[in-house]
């Protein structure tokens, strides 16, 4: 598990505005889905080939997308993002990433990737309402960018 990020991380006067954990629903229905597409591309591809077997490669997929998601719940589902008023503290709580170093924050396929000005991405994994976290990063971003004129 990844270490729980307390308040002596926090600089001086940084306030905590909001803390960002991973749904563990929408994680396996992530990859539900993910089985089911891998699922008729394998059976799909084997049947385009003529292969006798196209039914044996779709159950291979779904059992490597179950193994796979099996294996990275614990180390996902324990991961932790926070939102203060001048940084988004990373999984860790070992990097961040200052608000006005945010160029793009925006919603990609229901999780939330963050990309700064010198064009690090990161990804905000499996949350419930990603469009109400892109919001309130942003909101916090033009919060601090206010402040700072």
């Amino acid at each position: 598990m990844t270490a729980e990020i307390d308040h002596a991380l926090l600089e001086p006067g940084e306030k905590r505005l909001e803390d960002y954990r991973p749904d563990r629903g929408r994680y396996w229905r992530d990859h539900g889905v993910m089985a089911v597409g891998l699922m008729a591309l394998a059976g799909g591809g084997l049947w385009l080939i003529g292969s006798p077997y196209p039914a044996i490669g779709s159950l291979g997929a779904i059992l490597a997308v179950a193994v796979r998601a099996l294996y990275l719940a614990p180390e996902t589902l324990a991961m932790h993002w926070v939102l203060t008023d001048r940084r988004v503290i990373l999984p860790g709580g070992q990097r961040a990433i200052m608000l006005m170093e945010l160029q793009t924050v925006r919603p990609l396929l229901g999780d939330v990737q963050l990309i700064t000005r010198s064009g690090d991405k990161h990804l905000m994994k499996h949350l419930p309402d990603a469009a109400g976290v892109v919001k309130r990063i942003l909101d916090a971003r033009d919060r601090r960018a206010k402040r700072r004129d």
